[in-house]
């Protein structure tokens, strides 16, 4: 057969953040596997047209996603483990591949297993072969295990937080994979520096909106630009799971080996020196304190973030905790004013609605199905307002006496205005709007006349000490006394095409 004079790249991986500290889990179907085709097609950049579109011969193989949650099951991730490894074997069969694009967020788990992105990544190497360039973009919320820095050729994060920049993240690591696919045989694998720094902070305390992160994020892409440098990034990690990878990473990747070191332990030094900095991004307090604030606020929407729940940093999404506070509140109800709560899931809740019909009266109980930790399931009782089947959904509001509470058949976020519009809810005119959520996205925040975040229970709370890690590597900032810590003792240069190893410490 007729080689192609395109470079050959797989795209394939499983992309999930997961909470250890929750008893939900992640099963396949909540992951829902795109296979071939339709791998390629999630993405406009590998669209017919699409910017990458007719730089290689792109190979979908299996991709799987989901919104944040627990840990994936053995059982599930072996399954998928083995089709993507079946997939790219065969791949290889057909014809040798030069790349692969191995799409991972970095804080997935999987029970009994400490790191998942480590462990596909050295599957699909054993499998591609070690003259095979593998990339990935990340999360910056994931986490880079040795094992990970030292399997994948390429490593880019996002650089915002929120998330405004994820598509241009994944677009940028199939770049720069196809752009070193170009050079000569020899000269494609950079040296990478890397660099585990000892700090773990939930995102709520590291949004770019705010400092120390706008600054410290800012001189990425200062450093990217500098001659021999061909990326940089600040993972900071990812709190909610403890494991022993967890912690914040600095990565410089370039073919000027002894710069990407330099700048990426400067960047580790000014990160650790302004450590203490961090705060969270919102006012925050105990539940009745933010409610009392959100009570007294002269104009809406004030917005709540229900944080300990958050089902896009791995919440099981269905802690009743706050809700059964806002219903039980006396002076919510003497205020005179509504909110908006979003959202609780209950499948059987959800579908005894529907079933009801719009304009009925309806007494449920509802939550607590996954965890029922800090409270058990709650009384809703109230009239049936909206009824909104979709695709792979059901959502309802049920009209209480001070709160329309959106309920659901599967756990979902509440991000935008359109997802409270569709429902027949007005969150700009609403008194006070209590979201299952950290930092607000944008729309959210930029509609909000005032915000506080809630420290609520839940697998993500935002107290990590109140969660209780026992596994992470200590001394950890802000668990440990870290007066004496060298941020950078831990400092590595891997070797790319060109370069030698500075130092090689025993692996974490």
């Amino acid at each position: 057969m007729t080689r192609s004079p395109l470079p050959r790249v797989a795209v394939c991986g499983i992309s999930l953040e997961a909470s250890t500290f929750s008893p939900a889990l992640t099963t396949t179907s909540m992951l829902a596997p795109r296979r071939g085709r339709d791998v390629l097609d999630a993405w406009d950049f590998w669209r017919p047209g699409g910017s990458l579109t007719d730089r290689a011969a792109w190979v979908g193989v299996l991709q799987a996603r989901s919104i944040a949650g627990g840990a994936i099951p053995a059982e599930d991730y072996a399954l998928l483990r083995a089709e993507i490894l079946a997939g790219l074997v065969a791949a290889v069969a057909e014809a040798p591949l030069d790349g692969v694009v191995l799409d991972l967020h970095g804080a997935a788990s999987v029970v009994g297993l400490d790191d998942m992105e480590g462990d596909l990544a050295v599957a699909v190497r054993a499998v591609v072969g070690p003259d095979c360039l593998i990339s990935s973009g990340m999360d910056l919320h994931g986490n880079v295990s040795r094992t990970l820095a030292e399997t994948v050729d390429l490593l880019t994060t996002y650089r915002t937080a929120p998330h405004v920049d994820w598509a241009e993240t994944k677009e940028r690591a199939a770049r720069n994979l196809v752009d070193r696919l170009a050079l000569p045989s020899g000269r494609r694998r950079p040296a990478k520096a890397w660099v585990p720094v000892p700090i773990l902070l939930p995102g709520e305390m590291t949004s770019t909106r705010q400092e120390p992160a706008t600054s410290l994020y800012a001189r990425v892409p200062v450093i990217e630009a500098m001659d021999g440098i061909l990326d940089a990034g600040i993972w900071i990690g990812y709190p909610w799971a403890d494991e022993p990878r967890n912690c914040a990473v600095v990565m410089v990747v370039g073919d000027d080996a002894e710069l990407a070191l330099a700048e990426a332990t400067a960047l580790a030094g000014d990160l650790w020196s302004r450590r203490e900095e961090f705060g969270f991004v919102a006012p925050a307090g105990k539940l009745d304190v933010v409610l009392a604030a959100a009570i007294a606020a002269p104009v809406g929407p004030y917005f709540v973030s229900d944080s300990g729940d958050n089902p896009t940093a791995g919440g099981a999404g269905d802690v009743t905790w706050t809700l059964t506070e806002m219903l039980a509140s006396q002076e919510l109800a003497a205020s005179g004013k509504r909110a908006i709560y979003a959202s609780i899931p209950d499948a059987m809740g959800a579908l005894a609605a529907a079933e009801a019909g719009v304009g009925a009266d309806v007494r449920l109980v509802l939550g607590a199905r996954v965890d029922d930790r800090p409270a058990p399931p709650v009384e809703v009782a109230g009239e049936v307002v909206a009824v909104v089947p979709t695709d792979d959904n059901l959502e309802v509001v049920v009209r209480t006496p001070a709160v329309d509470v959106i309920l659901t058949r599967r756990r979902r976020p509440y991000h935008l205005e359109a997802d409270f519009t569709r429902l027949g809810l007005d969150p700009r005119r609403a008194d006070i709007v209590v979201v299952k959520i950290g930092y607000l996205e944008p729309e959210l925040f930029a509609m909000a006349t005032g915000w506080m975040l809630a420290l609520t229970p839940g697998g993500v709370d935002q107290d990590l000490v109140r969660l209780g890690h026992h596994r992470i590597r200590r001394p950890m900032f802000p668990f440990d006394d870290v007066s004496g810590v060298d941020p950078v003792a831990e400092a590595v240069l891997l070797p790319g095409d060109t370069s030698q190893a500075v130092t090689d410490p025993a692996r974490p």
